[in-house]
């Protein structure tokens, strides 16, 4: 069977996706290494995220001036914006901010995960449904329960565990295309 021209591409690129799979799993490690340093670094770049894009809200609002959601065009880049100064300037109050969002977050998954597990009870499986909706609901109350400390650790620790896990996708995914034929 040979090799059509998307094949030998995605082939060639192995390397590039080998090397994204290091750079993501070194950033994963170091993320569990110091969660303090990358929920800090998280809280910034979501609030130069934030500002940039209220920004850009607030200046394409009044490229429409014109069109009847002018006010609440202009507003949401506003507020926006807003959001994204105060992570920047006040970056601890963000960390909890954003440390409450995700349990909030878990909590909402959580519950909507055991209703959804009562929903599938006569099919098999539907207790690991019912176990991650338990587990996504004590996380979120133990970040509340300690939401000071948790809040210069949790988003740092998610980060970890999302870019090793990126970084072992990547990893396989390499193998998988290196080894095509």
């Amino acid at each position: 069977m040979t090799m059509t021209a998307i094949e030998a591409g995605l082939r060639k690129s192995w390397g590039w996706m080998a090397a994204f799979a290091v750079i993501s799993l070194i950033g994963g490690v170091l993320a569990l290494l110091n969660p303090l340093a990358a929920t800090l670094t998280a809280t910034l770049m979501a609030g130069w995220a934030f500002a940039f894009l209220g920004a850009l809200q607030v200046f394409q609002s009044f490229q429409i001036k014109g069109w009847g959601g002018f006010i609440w065009a202009l507003l949401f880049g506003l507020l926006t914006l807003a959001v994204g100064l105060s992570l920047i300037f006040d970056p601890l109050a963000g960390m909890i901010s954003l440390t409450i969002l995700v349990a909030v977050l878990f909590l909402v998954t959580g519950i909507v995960k055991i209703m959804l597990s009562f929903s599938l009870r006569p099919l098999t499986g539907w207790g690991w449904v019912l176990l991650s909706g338990i587990v996504s609901l004590v996380l979120g109350i133990m970040i509340l329960a300690d939401i000071l400390s948790a809040a210069t650790q949790v988003l740092g620790i998610l980060l970890g565990i999302e870019l090793i896990s990126n970084g072992v996708l990547f990893l396989f995914t390499a193998i998988g295309l290196r080894n095509l034929r």
